[in-house]
């Protein structure tokens, strides 16, 4: 899968070890109800791209499921833009997505999951 390497030490200072493996993740991101169709495109937009500066890549489309009714009250409000998002990265950069993601004051609520391969078994007869 991968190989043991140095740590690698970049010019701002961080450690980083070369060669570690990337795993699949799957983010879901509620965007606020008050934002332009515009605005929530362009906040979208602005999220992939900072998963693609710490080194993730999209896999696939952005799914982009539109505003929704919220199951109950988050803050102040009732609905959202609902945004799920396929990835591929390393465990660090899953973790930097996920800090970005509570930073931003325009995601209502985040939930990043490690997608597992599903192997199925043949189900004798």
């Amino acid at each position: 899968m991968w190989a043991a390497a140095d740590p690698v030490v970049s010019v701002e200072g961080k450690v980083t070890v070369a060669n570690t493996p990337t795993i699949d993740y799957e983010v879901t991101y509620i965007l606020r109800p008050h934002l332009e169709d515009a605005d929530a495109e362009a906040q979208v937009t602005h999220i992939a791209d900072q998963l693609r500066q710490t080194g993730g890549e999209v896999v696939g489309e952005i799914d982009r499921l539109g505003k929704r009714r919220l199951a109950y009250e988050i803050g102040d409000s009732r609905e959202g833009f609902f945004v799920v998002m396929r990835f591929k990265s390393d465990a660090a950069q899953a973790k930097e997505l996920e800090r970005l993601l509570r930073l931003n004051e325009n995601v209502i609520r985040a939930l990043l999951i490690r997608r597992e391969e599903v192997k199925e078994t043949p189900v004798p007869a």
